[in-house]
C-alpha cells in the first residue's frame, strides 16, 4: 500500500516503492526514470500511479527494464 504524499519514496524489503500519485506529466516518468539506478540488486520498483504510464513502457524497454502492470485499489 502506497504512503505519503505525492513524490514520496520507501524501501520495503528490496523494492523501491514512489508514490506518484497526484504528479502531473511529466513528473512520475520522470521520477521512475531517474529513480532505477538506486533500485537495489536484485530488486524492484515499484511505481504508485494514478493512471497507466502508457509514454514509461517504452522508455523501460530501451533501457532494459521491463514493465509489469498491477491493479490495485485506489
Amino acid at each position: 500500500m502506497a504512503l505519503g504524499e505525492p513524490g514520496t519514496q520507501w524501501l520495503e524489503g528490496n523494492e523501491l516503492h514512489l508514490e506518484l500519485r497526484g504528479l502531473a506529466p511529466p513528473a512520475p516518468l520522470v521520477l521512475v526514470l531517474r529513480n532505477l539506478g538506486s533500485v537495489p540488486a536484485g530488486g524492484a520498483l515499484v511505481a504508485h500511479f494514478g493512471r497507466d504510464p502508457m509514454m514509461l513502457y517504452p522508455e523501460l524497454a530501451q533501457r532494459g527494464w521491463a514493465a509489469q502492470r498491477v491493479d490495485g485499489p485506489p
